[in-house]
């Protein structure tokens, strides 16, 4: 049985046998006696677009991550270490990754599964964090299934998840919510129905804000004239509906209480010394605030449902989750801003959902269901998820492909390379929105745009509701007619879309 102090020996001594032969170039090619033949221990990394069989492109060493426990057996091909160049682009994903780390990642991480046969990777940054990341899709069966008992929550710095709330173990909130509470908020978000009871009341509060998405650039009586939607004006018209849905139609207009929420997010990203004590202030001033419309809630908010439930424990917090639940409900801009720009390059998926947004205007009671935008809502998640990877941190000693690692170890799924990997997804970089209309497909483990297992985010349900309906709203009456980036409907889309540079324009239909 292998251990991780074993593993590491191993890497320590192949690394001064590597050494030793850069200095002696006439033994490069010889080995051990008694050892097998290892690969070539050069920093080279296949070209992009090299086929040319034995070609090799030098590639940068990175001095911010290294390997601390090399593969068990030789491959011939890409070193491992050279394989891990491209892994600072995969870690850098859980803050806002960069067009070319995506890319640079995925490549990376092919290589390194190819060498390594599929077995978990274990890599340490300059930093010194350690993390073991999981290429395998029966590895991730089973950091899903695991209980948080054995795996918890590693939170990183205020991540987002397009759901309301994401739970302790699926790496997207601070600490361990206890089960009671877990199970009272996935009670007050009704985790198991597709429409929420307060669909009515949610659906209007969406409808009356998403006249600011279509309102026209020009003169306000030119209702003829293109609407420009970019994503200030998305933020603006869901930040409003999110107030509504989580506190109520008195809280529409309250962009102060929204500024608090986004000051703490960036303040939480590098607390420091006074910035701390000022943190505490706003958080303060935001508390009062959300207790203010707690105590005027009706049970058609979110607040209210959750200060009139009933909790055995006593310990859950209405006020605290509904800041949270503003706070996650801030993705939801992004998401649509890609979604609306997927269908703008797809005009026929663009036709479909419109054709869906108006019969669901007058479809009664099956108001909000709406599944194939909902679909189209999923896609765009798989290939640009909110979340990119996913850490949880063992609580006792794990064993992982026959080697034992010790309680503290961070597990890493790197759940955007999954979801778009070419070697097990078909179309893998192509919009497909039909994929998550087979059975099934909501529980197959290589797409996590909402977690799975007891880590799934009881919000996902009203998560799409919310993100579809503003979608609906949208095309009722409007069509995408240009954007800004030209995707290719054909070909490989780009490994990813900053909301920041996205440009609409909708036409009158």
């Amino acid at each position: 049985m292998r251990t991780v102090q074993g593993a590491a020996l191993d890497g320590l001594r192949a690394r001064v046998r590597a050494l030793a032969a850069r200095r002696r170039p006439e033994h490069a090619g010889r080995t051990p006696r008694g050892e097998a033949p290892r690969a070539d221990r050069r920093p080279t990394m296949p070209g992009p677009g090299t086929e040319t069989p034995g070609r090799r492109t030098p590639v940068k060493e990175s001095s911010r991550y290294a390997v601390l426990a090399p593969p068990p057996t030789a491959v011939r091909g890409t070193t491992a270490r050279a394989a891990l160049t491209g892994v600072g682009g995969l870690l850098r994903g859980l803050a806002r990754p960069r067009p070319g780390d995506v890319r640079t990642s995925a490549a990376a991480l092919r290589a390194l599964r190819a060498r390594r046969g599929d077995a978990p990777a274990l890599i340490r940054t300059r930093s010194g964090q350690t993390f073991l990341v999981l290429l395998d899709p029966q590895d991730l069966r089973r950091f899903y299934a695991e209980p948080v008992s054995l795996l918890a929550a590693a939170a990183p710095d205020k991540c987002r998840g397009l759901a309301p709330e994401e739970p302790a173990d699926s790496g997207c909130s601070r600490g361990d919510l206890r089960a009671e509470q877990r199970q009272v908020g996935a009670e007050v978000l009704a985790s198991d129905r597709p429409v929420h009871p307060s669909c009515g009341p949610f659906l209007t509060a969406l409808a009356d804000e998403a006249r600011h998405l279509t309102a026209p650039a020009g003169a306000t009586g030119a209702r003829t004239a293109p609407a420009s939607l970019d994503l200030a004006r998305a933020r603006y018209a869901v930040q409003r509906a999110a107030r509504r849905i989580v506190l109520g139609d008195e809280a529409a207009a309250d962009e102060e209480l929204s500024g608090w929420l986004t000051q703490l997010r960036a303040e939480g990203r590098s607390p420091r010394g006074g910035r701390v004590r000022a943190a505490r202030s706003v958080h303060d001033k935001a508390r009062a605030r959300i207790e203010e419309y707690a105590d005027r809630a009706t049970d058609d908010t979110l607040v209210g449902r959750a200060a009139r439930h009933a909790d055995p424990t006593g310990t859950f917090d209405p006020v605290g989750q509904a800041q949270h639940w503003l706070q996650a409900l801030d993705a939801v801009p992004d998401t649509l801003l890609r979604t609306l720009l997927l269908l703008g390059a797809h005009p026929a998926e663009q036709d479909l959902a419109a054709a869906e947004a108006a019969a669901e205007a007058v479809a009664g009671a099956d108001r909000g269901e709406l599944p194939r935008l909902r679909a189209c809502v999923r896609e765009s998640l798989r290939l640009y998820p909110v979340v990119p990877d996913l850490i949880r941190v063992t609580r006792a000693e794990t064993e992982w492909r026959g080697v034992r690692y010790p309680a503290g170890t961070s597990l890493l799924v790197p759940a955007a390379f999954h979801q778009r990997d070419p070697e097990r997804v078909p179309a893998a970089h192509v919009f497909v929105p039909g994929r998550w209309k087979n059975p099934g497909a909501d529980r197959d483990i290589r797409m996590a745009p909402f977690s799975h297992g007891g880590g799934r985010c009881p919000g996902d349900q009203l998560g799409l509701m919310v993100t579809a309906a503003l979608c609906a709203e949208v095309l009722r009456g409007h069509r995408v007619a240009s954007t800004r980036p030209v995707l290719d409907p054909v070909g490989p889309l780009p490994a990813t879309l900053d909301p920041q540079g996205i440009r609409l324009t909708l036409t009158r239909r």
